[in-house]
């Protein structure tokens, strides 16, 4: 690797002097492009490079833009041999300290374009702070991927082959938006992106060449060029990843992983952004951002997509003629369920927020929990990653209230529920953060039912820890486990337990809740018998509403999968619960194997995880 450096200057002539001294003690060659500065500026770079004798000015006689000035410093260094160049801007906010975290990195990977991945301290302008956000959209949208979490750092490394390649082939933009364009084009061009994280400085004296409107219109102009150019390859991409059908599942070493190895998906600001577009923009804005992320979900989540048609395949063949399904279930059906888990987001940003209008509810069985809130005494609700779970706010809001309580997984949740409890930090909906159910979690659980508050558990996911504790039941044609948890956890309650399942027809929701025990404590001599029965109640609840509604269940992971880990030949009920109870919500469709926010399906995210 033969690398050099590239400083592209207009008019910085205050810190050049002492970006280059730091710059001496890496030994590199450095090409300084003077971008036809002023004359006070022009003379200071002469006489930089008449100081060190390893800087090499290029000048030109007017100026033409940040952009311009990178091109003629990369351009020759490739020109002069070199293999790679670290580009550095001349302002000073760039931590030169990072330089040999860079070149390591650039080291091992040296095919790829390295960039600094900013860390702001409290000197950042916050409009260019916000605005970077709403680029990072544009470039995720335009590359279908996440692979490039910034696009606007100038502090970066170049592979010069590929970087020579691109720019004698296309005409790039020559101001503030070549930073974005270079490193969206050379993705496409199959150059690989490594983020390396840096600390960035806004100098109280630093002088910015931004100018406010032209070159917002400029950065607009090059995203709609870049969006059409997506656009141009999308059909072969989306050909390669529907061939990509055909083959067989994942091979067996991922179909080892369980679904709840997984994490999250998506960046807590990127879900962010994606909240603020609903904040002030309402579905449109949203689904506007929103939809062509869940596309790239879709596209590149083989193993989400695969499981989403075989479950739908099996709805298909318990009902031929299903009207939400084609009469031979393809790929459109399973994007049509992707998008479903998108618009099951924003439902429960509505619920959330008090946007639903209770008059679209259907909650014929209010009566059910109604005598049950006038016993003082709470209930166990089990529920389904099936329609939308989060209309227990309208259990609250029609049942004098009552405060319900919702267990998730933090680990599966952390970022899209921080910026729920953001939306409306007033909501009644509780939300009850575990990552294992220990003691003191169960008699959390325990004070809330004396005090007459509902808890909602999640009883269609195992949990790659179950060791055992799952049951097999009849569902959609083939045996499935089910966990045990929910059920020996409201058995240790000792309070009735009810099912809530509620899915969206017809533009409206409809909640249904059905009884399934006074209490699951009993002697033990009839334990199996009680959360057997309770479980199967269960299991032909959720079938039932299921086939009703097939695009609307959100595990996207092969839920009929024998998994050794947790599959042992036994039924018999543990003595503890386990957090394969708890209900996740992410940024993405699960799927058995590693796949949720976004900004896209499990069933409460804004982008569908992919194994996930």
């Amino acid at each position: 690797m033969k690398l050099t450096l590239v400083i592209p200057n207009y008019n910085h002539h205050i810190a050049i002097e002492q970006t280059l001294t730091k710059l001496a003690k890496f030994n590199l060659t450095c090409y300084l492009v003077d971008d036809g500065s002023q004359d006070e500026t022009r003379y200071v770079l002469q006489a930089m490079a008449d100081k060190f004798s390893w800087v090499t000015l290029i000048s030109h006689p007017f100026n033409r833009g940040k952009g311009a000035a990178v091109t003629s410093g990369l351009r020759q260094a490739y020109r002069d041999g070199f293999t790679h160049a670290l580009q550095v801007d001349a302002d000073g906010q760039h931590n030169l300290d990072d330089i040999p975290l860079m070149i390591s990195s650039c080291e091992q990977h040296p095919q790829a374009l390295i960039s600094g991945q900013p860390i702001y301290d409290e000197s950042v302008p916050k409009g260019r702070l916000y605005g970077r956000y709403l680029t990072h959209l544009w470039v995720w949208i335009e590359t279908l991927s996440f692979d490039i979490q910034d696009s606007m750092c100038g502090f970066r490394v170049y592979p010069l082959a590929a970087t020579e390649q691109l720019l004698s082939q296309q005409a790039l933009g020559e101001r503030m938006d070549f930073d974005i364009e270079i490193m969206v084009r050379l993705h496409w061009q199959g150059t690989p992106v490594i983020h390396v994280p840096t600390k960035v400085i806004y100098p109280e004296d630093g002088i910015s060449h931004f100018q406010g409107v032209q070159d917002n219109v400029r950065i607009s102009w090059m995203h709609t060029r870049l969006f059409f150019g997506m656009l141009a390859r999308l059909p072969r991409i989306i050909s390669k990843q529907l061939l990509q059908q055909k083959d067989p599942p994942p091979d067996q070493a991922q179909s080892q992983k369980h679904w709840s190895t997984m994490t999250e998906r998506g960046s807590f600001w990127g879900i962010k952004l994606l909240a603020e577009c609903y904040r002030l923009g309402g579905h449109w804005l949203c689904r506007a951002m929103m939809y062509p992320v869940i596309c790239y979900f879709f596209i590149t989540g083989s193993t989400a997509r695969h499981a989403s048609l075989d479950f739908l395949r099996r709805v298909q063949q318990l009902q031929p003629h299903h009207p939400n399904l084609s009469s031979e279930v393809n790929w459109r059906d399973s994007l049509k369920h992707f998008f479903a888990f998108g618009n099951a987001a924003l439902d429960r940003m509505d619920a959330w927020c008090d946007r639903i209008n209770l008059e679209q509810v259907d909650f014929n069985d209010r009566k059910i929990l109604a005598d049950q809130v006038a016993t003082g005494r709470g209930a166990v609700l089990i529920v389904s990653h099936l329609g939308n779970m989060e209309l227990c706010r309208a259990i609250s809001v029609h049942q004098q209230k009552v405060k319900v309580n919702v267990m998730v997984l933090t680990q599966h949740a952390e970022n899209f529920n921080k910026v729920l409890q953001q939306l409306n930090p007033q909501s009644s909906l509780n939300l009850i953060h575990v990552n294992e159910l220990d003691p003191s979690t169960a008699m959390l659980l325990q004070q809330k039912i004396d005090q007459g508050e509902m808890v909602v558990i999640a009883a269609d996911r195992t949990s790659s820890s179950s060791q055992g504790r799952v049951t097999y039941l009849p569902f959609l044609g083939q045996d499935a486990a089910f966990p045990q948890g929910p059920f020996i956890l409201a058995s240790l309650l000792d309070c009735p337990v009810y099912s809530l399942f509620c899915i969206r027809q017809h533009g409206r929701y409809q909640v249904h809740v059905e009884h399934l025990s006074d209490s699951l404590k009993g002697p033990r001599a009839g334990r199996i018998e009680r959360l057997t029965d309770a479980m199967s109640q269960y299991s032909q609840r959720l079938a039932h509403f299921a086939l009703q509604a097939p695009i609307q269940w959100f595990n996207f992971f092969d839920f009929w999968r024998r998994d050794e880990l947790i599959t042992r030949p036994v039924s018999r009920p543990g003595t503890a619960p386990n957090l394969s109870t708890a209900p996740s919500s992410s940024t993405a469709p699960r799927s058995n194997t590693a796949p949720s926010s976004s900004t896209v399906p499990n069933n409460s995210t804004t982008s569908p995880r992919q194994d996930n």
